[in-house]
């Protein structure tokens, strides 16, 4: 009986216009995007200089900004109020005053990362500058790299990203389909005959799990082509934490089919509850950095599981030992939604 299901599923998926082209174009331009810009790296710092002394000092200072990778040097300007118009108009984001040999750094902190990370930046150059001993103290002492020697940000999201399409893969779409049968009418067709409800839940998440490990070794393909960069652990590990994250998602998807009657309602809701997982997973920043209330809900949280293990894996080169609190977290976490999934899915729907 699942074997027809199965071959059902296939066909409504080939046969629909729109899906199998978003499936193979969405993981293709997320790895090939995404990377570039979600970057906490910060650059192109614009910065205005009043420079009152007009020393030879001050002016080297002025030459070594103009030359730093991270600033985009604005001019210089006659006054404090004048450059400080650039700053409210957004023209500037930092100033930087010289006056009687103090130092001044003023920085629009509207952006809180720009402007605590950019006004570090231009507080080493000066202080480069002023004090040449402690540039010759920094660079007595070396700093060995373990892990991500290059020091890319894009080996720390490669992996966070595989994580994001499983979710929307196997969590958006098994969702959306049976909800779909539910206003198209056909679900009442399935009910009516003798398929049991394992039969027909398999039938709906097996070919979105298929579709997730395709979509993943399609990610490890492009990570090595594009970026040259590689799973420095055991390629079995990370499918088998997307296995357990796909079933997580597919089983949370289909409880919050079971519960909406229409495609909005179903989307809506796993909307809601998907931002909150991958906001609160240490996808972004890491999650000893939230408040402690906060921190509590990352024991509940299987995308924080799965970032942390894939990044131990991928990453670190990290064995089984490495990550087993994390997979077994995964197995608990996913069986309770598997059990909740069949249990809430009723044939009289």
């Amino acid at each position: 009986m699942i074997k027809y299901l199965l071959q059902k599923e296939f066909l409504q998926i080939r046969r629909n216009s729109f899906m199998p082209k978003i499936i193979f174009i969405f993981p293709i331009m997320v790895m090939c995007v995404m990377p570039w810009v979600m970057n906490q790296e910060v650059t192109n710092i614009r910065v205005d200089v009043v420079d009152t002394d007009r020393t030879t000092e001050s002016q080297q200072l002025v030459h070594q900004i103009e030359q730093s990778n991270y600033f985009i040097f604005n001019g210089q300007k006659a006054t404090y109020q004048e450059a400080l118009k650039d700053i409210e108009t957004s023209q500037a984001d930092i100033i930087l005053e010289i006056r009687d040999g103090q130092y001044l750094i003023a920085a629009n902190a509207v952006n809180g990362t720009k402007g605590s990370i950019g006004s570090s930046y231009l507080s080493q150059i000066v202080t480069a500058h002023v004090q040449p001993s402690v540039v010759a103290i920094q660079s007595k002492v070396s700093t060995l790299f373990l892990y991500n020697k290059g020091q890319s940000y894009k080996v720390f999201m490669i992996p966070a990203l595989m994580g994001i399409l499983m979710m929307m893969l196997c969590g958006f779409l098994p969702a959306l389909n049976i909800v779909g049968e539910k206003e198209k009418g056909t679900i009442e067709q399935i009910n009516v005959t003798p398929v049991s409800k394992w039969s027909f839940i398999l039938a709906k998440l097996i070919p979105y799990w298929l579709i997730g490990l395709l979509v993943l070794t399609v990610c490890l393909i492009l990570s090595w082509l594009v970026y040259g960069i590689t799973c420095q652990g055991p390629l079995l590990l990370i499918y088998l934490l997307a296995i357990l994250l796909a079933l997580f998602f597919s089983s949370f998807g289909l409880i919050i089919s079971n519960y909406s009657d229409t495609m909005q309602q179903a989307m809506l809701v796993m909307w809601f509850f998907v931002v909150c997982l991958m906001l609160l997973s240490g996808l972004f920043t890491p999650t000893r950095s939230m408040p402690s209330w906060a921190y509590l809900t990352t024991y509940v949280n299987p995308m924080h599981y799965f970032i942390d293990a894939i990044r131990t894996v991928f990453v670190r080169g990290g064995t089984f030992q490495s990550i087993a609190h994390q997979v077994y977290a995964l197995v608990c976490i996913s069986t309770l939604m598997a059990v909740w999934a069949v249990k809430s899915y009723k044939k009289n729907n």
